[in-house]
């Protein structure tokens, strides 16, 4: 059990050292196992499982643009993201593994007890079974502290969700070579460092039941629970969002051939092919398509306090993968490279704010499983006087921590990127009631 970071440090360097990974590009028509139909241009496996790649026509109010198209992940099985836990000494710690993911930049995360999709558990790939899955399955041992459905990036999966998971046991199980466990304290110390906490165990996190900046369960924010809860089902009901799959092959402003599929301007991101080699997985090897980002990314919720309370500035935000047209998501959401000519409201505003206006700054990984080389930067700031309470568009909403971290709890509310906002934040002087 690890109470101290420089020696889970140690001991996560050894785990990279005593593995072996390769990751190498390869073209979308030589992705083994994968096929292209010559037709439509979509990408599927050879089982009919895992994912595929899809073109996705999109027409809505609420976004940047009317309507536009662009390929898009299509993952319809719901998979498991559950973190053990146990108090020991008045302690809590955590269950979490070193996994090796092909499209994090440094390879090796810092991942949940469990990160599979039904694909994997099922073992479709005929791998090696997934430790642990029987705590987070019908029948299991432990005390569920925290269990829902949860949305995944908009702009890149289509109707993405995961189950969420904690599960408590009362003594601690024995762990595998790549497993340990880590105090609380300790991961959320770990959350300040780059690429370290991969973003499946971000959205884990922000489900426990936590106070920390902001997060007091006495008295109201600016608004009621109730008048949020209106506000956001006014904000649904108001705003359209329109999609229709199409074949890839025929997307506006794309480009597919045998190596790769890219925007003609260079933006947005890029499709291709990888061979991946990872002596620490449940296959050995694999090859898979993987979206790539053109760029490191920002994430960022505006924040002030508002009657004496910490509130943060809430966007209902609209993206093309979006499971119920709008969801609360970060003041500011955005790929810098794609937003050179027009930045989006509140990017200057985060940008400006010195270094003792930001609560959390830090860069993050998102998905390696599927996503390449994805960075966000993640930042929380205190604006002050520098933003009005009462000047904010229809479309934001101050809530406070414990408002937003409320919703979460039932799904389909709150954001991904908001979400692994919330579990940075919890970094910040946590305490924890299991």
């Amino acid at each position: 059990m690890f109470d101290d970071v420089g020696e889970f440090l140690t001991w996560f360097a050894e785990r990279k050292r005593a593995n072996a990974y390769e990751v190498e590009r390869v073209p979308l028509a030589e992705t083994d196992g994968w096929q292209v139909d010559p037709e439509s241009g979509d990408i599927t496996h050879h089982t009919g499982r895992f994912y595929s790649v899809r073109g996705l026509s999109v027409e809505s109010d609420n976004t940047r643009v009317a309507s536009w198209s662009q390929p898009i992940i299509l993952q319809p099985e719901i998979g498991i993201l559950g973190i053990l836990v146990t108090v020991v000494s008045g302690k809590v710690y955590c269950l979490l593994q070193a996994k090796m993911e092909p499209g994090n930049v440094n390879l090796l995360q810092l991942s949940p007890t469990v990160q599979a999709t039904r694909s994997n558990y099922t073992r479709v790939h005929r791998g090696n079974p997934v430790p642990y899955l029987a705590h987070f399955q019908n029948g299991r041992p432990g005390r569920v502290v925290f269990d829902s459905l949860q949305s995944e990036q908009g702009s890149w999966f289509l109707d993405k969700r995961n189950r969420n998971m904690i599960v408590e046991i009362d003594q601690p199980v024995s762990t595998g070579e790549d497993f340990c466990w880590v105090s609380l304290d300790v991961v959320h110390r770990l959350l300040e460092h780059r690429n370290l906490v991969n973003m499946d165990t971000r959205t884990v996190l922000s489900g426990l039941p936590l106070l920390g900046v902001g997060r007091m369960v006495d008295g109201e924010g600016r608004s009621s629970t109730r008048e949020l809860l209106s506000w956001l089902t006014e904000m649904k009901a108001r705003h359209t969002l329109n999609r229709r799959l199409v074949p890839l092959k025929c997307m506006e402003y794309w480009q597919q051939n045998d190596d790769e599929i890219i925007h003609v301007d260079g933006l947005y991101f890029s499709i291709f092919g990888v061979s991946v080699r990872a002596s620490s997985r449940e296959v050995a090897s694999w090859a898979q398509p993987m979206l790539a980002p053109t760029g490191l990314g920002v994430v960022a919720f505006v924040g002030r306090h508002v009657r004496g309370r910490f509130h943060l500035l809430v966007h209902a935000g609209t993206q093309a993968g979006t499971h119920d047209v709008v969801e609360l998501a970060p003041t500011v959401r955005c790929t810098l490279a794609n937003h050179v000519a027009e930045k989006p409201r509140y990017l200057d505003l985060v940008e400006e704010l010195g270094a003792d206006r930001r609560i959390v700054d830090v860069v993050h990984s998102e998905e390696g499983g599927r996503f390449f080389g994805a960075e966000n930067r993640y930042v929380v700031v205190d604006a002050g006087e520098e933003i009005a309470v009462d000047d904010v568009p229809e479309e934001f909403q101050w809530m406070t921590v414990e408002q937003l971290s409320n919703f979460l709890r039932y799904g389909n509310h709150v954001s991904v990127e908001a979400r692994c906002l919330l579990a940075c934040l919890d970094s910040q002087r946590p305490t924890v009631r299991l």
